[in-house]
């Protein structure tokens, strides 16, 4: 495993680490998981990425009793806070949600700390200030170390950065945008500047485009699949589409001359860029992890001419 500061903070993150959407708490049979994530850690990950939202708080319970079995301190482990309920407070990053939805993630996961606390999303209904007030207050509390935000445009990282400047404040240290081959302009030239000015580190998700890069979905929705999960087959209509499966067609023959997995090349292709901090990957079965991992190896082989390549079959987003 290679590892890689975050940003200009002190802390260091594996270069590929493991998540929980869907799968932990969700899916997987618990003692499945529970094989996946020590599997994580004996291969060096040390970043566990999860949310309140993910399985209704079952994935946090189900991740904390694992590494709970673990060194505290050679683990990352994160949450996130927006959609926690359906009560008037229970959505959004006031401060009431923000310090509840921290105590709660704490509590499933039997913690006295996070690493990370994202802002899994903006909220058009919070007042900046108050988000990063509250923030504040949580490391202040030693509740939190480092926290960032997820989804969020320049602009809105911006702000926030201003109010932290402005009041004395701990600014995010963190960004957690999707990148993979089909959306690449967020992380590649958005968020580049605060990347380059500020320090900003990120933890990237969907390298492989919920699924779509492993090129199971060529064919159509193979039962058992993520898209054929009744709690996220609406992602069908977000993913799926010609040009994209036609893109990861030509993407496997890239693939069969460098003897891989299409699903090792993709997830590679996201680690190259330096903006990258690390890369979260999601895992049904230990084999599937040892599989994706290999990336990690195989990014050592791609040299401009194979990453121009890619680039000519999916271009600019």
């Amino acid at each position: 495993m290679e590892y890689k500061k975050m940003g200009k903070t002190g802390i260091s993150l594996s270069r590929l680490s493991l998540g929980t959407w869907t799968t932990t708490g969700g899916s997987l049979d618990n003692a499945v998981a529970r094989s996946i994530i020590l599997r994580a850690y004996e291969a060096g990950i040390n970043f566990f990425d999860s949310a309140e939202v993910y399985s209704q708080g079952a994935a946090e319970t189900v991740l904390g009793s694992v590494l709970g079995e673990l060194p505290r301190e050679q683990l990352v482990i994160s949450s996130k806070v927006f959609w926690g309920g359906d009560g008037p407070n229970d959505v959004g990053l006031s401060r009431k949600r923000v310090m509840e939805a921290c105590n709660a993630a704490l509590k499933r996961m039997k913690l006295d700390y996070l690493d990370l606390y994202y802002c899994h999303r903006h909220d058009p209904d919070t007042p900046v200030e108050e988000t990063v007030r509250a923030m504040n207050v949580l490391i202040n509390q030693g509740k939190v170390l480092y926290w960032g935000t997820s989804e969020w445009t320049a602009a809105q990282l911006e702000e926030a950065f201003f109010i932290s400047d402005k009041l004395g404040l701990v600014p995010p240290s963190v960004e957690q945008p999707e990148y993979n081959l089909f959306r690449k302009s967020r992380l590649e030239r958005e968020l580049d500047p605060l990347i380059k000015s500020r320090g900003l580190g990120t933890t990237t998700w969907s390298p492989l485009a919920s699924g779509v890069l492993t090129g199971k979905y060529n064919n159509g929705i193979p039962k058992g699949s993520r898209l054929a999960l009744d709690n996220t087959a609406w992602l069908a209509d977000l993913v799926l589409n010609e040009e994209r499966i036609a893109a990861t067609t030509k993407l496997m023959s890239i693939a069969s001359e460098l003897n891989c997995s299409v699903a090792q090349l993709a997830i590679a292709w996201a680690t190259k860029h330096e903006n990258v901090t690390s890369v979260i990957l999601g895992a049904t079965s230990t084999n599937q992890l040892d599989e994706n991992l290999v990336a990690l190896e195989l990014a050592a082989r791609l040299d401009e001419p194979i990453m121009q390549k890619i680039e000519a079959i999916f271009g600019s987003e």
